[in-house]
């Protein structure tokens, strides 16, 4: 059996995300992921927030070369200049699907402007749903049957009081949670689900202090629907990808109310 490598490179990493590698290295990055849970669930993102990028824009490709672009390439100009224009048509559909197609808009609630920040915390809760959300047999990291230990290793982690709402009069139950990574600071998520298995994320993050901005933003990134809001010390979104917009901000109130009795 060959040895473990001590170290993995970046670029290496980046292709086993993409699944460039052969068996026999792919076989060594596992390895090496699996003694390093924070690079796993770091490179885990990555793979959701690549395949959701494939879902969005892999149509643009199909999508035939604007007349006007083959007019100013030219028709005595060479097969190169064809293909340039072919070449800016894909980039100009991915950068403006980009802008488009993650529909992060100030859709809220009644709210004045949003904190600079707010979009990319919408845009991390939504990841962490769509990473985690689907997984069958490793979807928390502590389950709910340990519930007292899971609020007292997040509230330390985070450095304040967690808490793990109870939703269950809304017909949703505890699954547990996990500890994510984030700069500068760790992340939580609490985990939820239905009778009918649809699921429900809490991301809590640390903020600054003396922020009172509890005004709902709504952002829908994918399939993933989030209401996010920031209340003092903590940041928090609430994602899924199974109830609908109404439902999603019906529920954010609920948490809301919990949160702050």
């Amino acid at each position: 059996m060959s040895e473990i490598p001590s170290t993995v490179g970046e670029a290496e990493l980046q292709a086993w995300v993409d699944g460039r590698l052969d068996a026999a290295r792919r076989a060594h990055v596992d390895a090496w992921l699996e003694a390093r849970p924070e690079e796993a669930e770091r490179l885990s993102a990555y793979r959701a927030a690549r395949d959701q990028l494939h879902a969005q824009y892999d149509a643009v490709l199909d999508e035939p070369v604007p007349a006007a672009l083959l007019q100013r390439a030219g028709p005595g100009s060479g097969r190169w200049r064809a293909a340039a224009a072919v070449a800016g048509w894909i980039v100009l559909g991915a950068a403006v699907g980009g802008v488009a197609g993650w529909e992060l808009r100030a859709e809220r609630a009644g709210a004045p402007a949003a904190q600079s920040d707010m979009p990319i915390l919408a845009h991390r809760a939504a990841l962490a749903h769509a990473t985690y959300a689907p997984e069958v047999r490793h979807p928390v990291e502590v389950g709910a049957d340990q519930e007292p230990h899971l609020i007292a290793w997040l509230s330390k982690r985070l450095g304040g009081n967690v808490k793990a709402p109870q939703l269950g009069a809304e017909g949703l139950a505890l699954v547990g949670g996990r500890l994510l990574p984030r700069d500068p600071g760790p992340v939580a998520q609490f985990m939820y689900q239905n009778a009918q298995g649809q699921r429900v994320t809490l991301y809590v993050r640390t903020e600054a202090p003396d922020q009172r901005e509890t005004a709902f933003r709504y952002a829908r990134d994918g399939n993933v629907r989030v209401f996010y809001w920031i209340d003092r010390k903590f940041g928090y979104a609430l994602s899924s990808s199974d109830l609908e917009r109404d439902e999603l901000l019906r529920l954010a109130n609920v948490v809301y109310r919990q949160l702050n009795p």
